[in-house]
């Protein structure tokens, strides 16, 4: 079985530790090796990050006991992470951001490509570290787009590991026929759940879904949002270009962020940790 890797954008920031401490929390349980990536665009840059980078790597190797190596690339960053993960087949990607304002550093058309293009998953975290028990409440807002529930299979696979609750949000339908498809995710979801023996809750949203997501994920304390872009080859007008979902990444708990786009594989499987 290939080892799994998960990838760490690292520039040396407060936000970048702290994605790595996420990244270390999750490849301790998982056995997966974590791979910091350091982007400069001249040559000349390498020595002066090569060493503080290698440094970084063995200091937390040695202190989470896990296996992390360093890598300095030259280039743009926006660009490296997409080819880079495809070289060493990265199951996720941890990225740190600014709330909000930091946020408009990572959705130009570059990073909304990474991002959106991606087929590997994106954490997405601020300031916030993960807890020691790791991720305990996990919120997936649900609506009627089918590739939605492929987010359970990742959900699953992070529920499984740390023992977390699954909190299921839906928005509040009128039309008989939305109710009805709405119905029907949400079985979904109970079964898939059910059948790996997670615990999980169901909450019907009373009012804009993204809001009513935040505001759950702040009354438990969550502890990841997973949400799903369901316009991943498209750089506009997906749920990463709108300030709804932006509302969600970048939400005042800083409570991080898991971005899937849909695949064809479906929901079977297990894409992060088996």
């Amino acid at each position: 079985m290939a080892q799994k890797t998960y990838i760490v954008p690292h520039d040396f920031s407060s936000v970048a530790d702290t994605a790595l401490n996420h990244a270390s929390a999750v490849a301790k349980i998982t056995g997966a090796e974590i791979h910091l990536l350091h982007v400069v665009s001249k040559p000349a840059q390498v020595d002066d990050t090569k060493g503080k980078l290698e440094s970084l790597a063995a200091e937390t190797a040695k202190k989470n006991g896990v296996v992390c190596k360093a890598h300095i690339r030259i280039g743009n960053i926006f660009d490296d992470i997409g080819d880079f993960g495809k070289e060493i087949n990265a199951a996720l990607i941890f990225m740190g951001t600014h709330g909000a304002k930091g946020w408009q550093k990572i959705v130009g058309s570059d990073a909304m490509k990474v991002i959106t293009n991606s087929e590997i998953p994106f954490i997405v975290v601020q300031e916030k570290n993960i807890k020691e028990s790791g991720y305990d409440d996990i919120v997936v807002p649900m609506d009627l787009e089918r590739d939605t529930k492929q987010k359970l299979t990742i959900v699953a696979d992070m529920a499984k590991y740390f023992k977390s609750k699954v909190h299921i949000i839906v928005p509040k339908e009128d039309d008989e026929y939305l109710v009805h498809q709405m119905n029907s995710n949400i079985a979904f979801a109970r079964k898939f759940l059910n059948d790996r023996g997670i615990d999980f809750t169901t909450t019907i949203a009373d009012g804009s879904l993204e809001k009513e997501c935040v505001r759950l994920a702040s009354s438990i304390d969550a502890d990841l949002i997973a949400i799903m872009n369901h316009q991943g080859n498209r750089l506009t007008g997906g749920l990463l270009a709108n300030s709804a979902e932006q509302h969600i990444i970048t939400n005042e708990a800083q409570i991080p962020v898991v971005i899937v786009n849909p695949q064809d594989t479906g929901v079977s499987g297990s894409i992060l940790f088996s």
